[in-house]
């Protein structure tokens, strides 16, 4: 395995570095890229910014927080160059591209599990089902599911306070798909942030909290959260509650709370020699820096795919018009 992987490192190097063009260097490149979109994918394109920067010093990169929807009405409106995304383009999103002109190139760049979390001094909840999910998540809970009693007798008679990505947010659209069944399907009474540091001070200050938000932040603050197992009532992905660790994502079976990132970038600025290279260095480094920031890195035969996706110019998305990644495996990403 590991000659394997070997093999397809050097691929990918020599691919690379044969497809830029013989008169410019990482160091020659310069200009702005603007960035914008998830928070979840914040993280992983951040860092490779900060790497891409050691080798073009005259790029400059901005990279803002908008969630996957905000960042998708900036993408769409051409106020932006690429867009970090923790979930296929909506069909309103490619409709607002279409009407502008804008022509994108969906790039897969890691996958991502969602932990669901209490409080460290909540003393009675290990894990819960996707059918305890939806109850208290669920449109028809606002106002009736108030309490933790009320999902297990046993449990005690507390407030539930929830705390989640906005309504913005790709990890939010993910999360309601794969709980309540339908993207965006939530009660409205939880405290909302696209922010997830706000969310893990939030949980993390309140006994009778549970929230929910990508792995990497939960890996990087697992001091002041308590991460709870949840089970999918499928044997075959385990017996019982799984929680959310890079190993139960890779090995696909902390379901249905995992999902592939992407990255999307506008066909017309992937004109730019600026782009060009950002993104070549992206998909030939970004697999160590997914890892080091807490994600799960796609293989380097994907990477190299993605790049040939890039380099040809491919548009649209790879995925279902509704945008749907629920249950998709890693092998299944890789395929596509």
């Amino acid at each position: 395995m590991k000659k394997f992987l070997t093999i397809h490192a050097c691929l990918l190097a020599f691919v690379l570095s044969i497809s830029a063009p013989a008169d410019l260097t990482w160091a020659d490149a310069k200009g702005r890229i603007k960035i914008d979109g998830s928070s979840t994918v914040y993280p992983i394109t951040e860092a490779v910014a900060e790497e891409f920067l050691g080798k073009s010093p005259k790029v400059r990169t901005t990279i803002g927080i908008s969630g996957t929807g905000g960042g998708f009405k900036k993408f769409g409106r051409e106020e932006v160059d690429i867009i970090n995304a923790s979930r296929p383009v909506k069909p309103k999103e490619a409709k607002l591209c279409e009407e502008n002109g804008v022509e994108y190139i969906e790039l897969p760049i890691a996958y991502d599990g969602l932990a669901v979390m209490v409080n460290p001094k909540n003393d009675w909840c290990d894990s819960l089902t996707v059918e305890e999910l939806k109850m208290i998540w669920e449109p028809a809970a606002e106002g009736k599911i108030m309490r933790w009693n009320q999902i297990r007798p046993e449990w005690p008679d507390r407030e539930i306070r929830l705390f989640g990505p906005g309504i913005d947010s790709g990890t939010f659209d993910y999360f309601t798909e794969a709980i309540c069944g339908q993207s965006g399907a939530s009660r409205g009474d939880f405290t909302p942030s696209e922010d997830d540091n706000i969310l893990v001070q939030g949980i993390a200050t309140d006994v009778g909290a549970l929230g929910f938000f990508g792995i990497a932040y939960y890996e990087a603050n697992k001091d002041k959260l308590k991460l709870v197992g949840i089970d999918d009532g499928n044997p075959a992905n385990g017996d019982g509650p799984i929680k959310a660790s890079v190993d139960n994502v890779k090995s696909n079976t902390y379901q249905p709370l995992s999902r592939p990132l992407f990255i999307y970038v506008n066909k017309k600025a992937a004109e730019r020699p600026e782009i060009v290279e950002f993104i070549k260095f992206y998909m030939n480094s970004g697999g160590p820096l997914v890892e080091e920031v807490g994600y799960i890195p796609l293989s380097d035969r994907a990477y190299l795919l993605a790049y040939e996706r890039f380099e040809r110019g491919v548009t649209g998305s790879m995925f279902s018009k509704e945008g749907s990644t629920v249950g998709v495996s890693l092998e299944q990403v890789l395929s596509e």
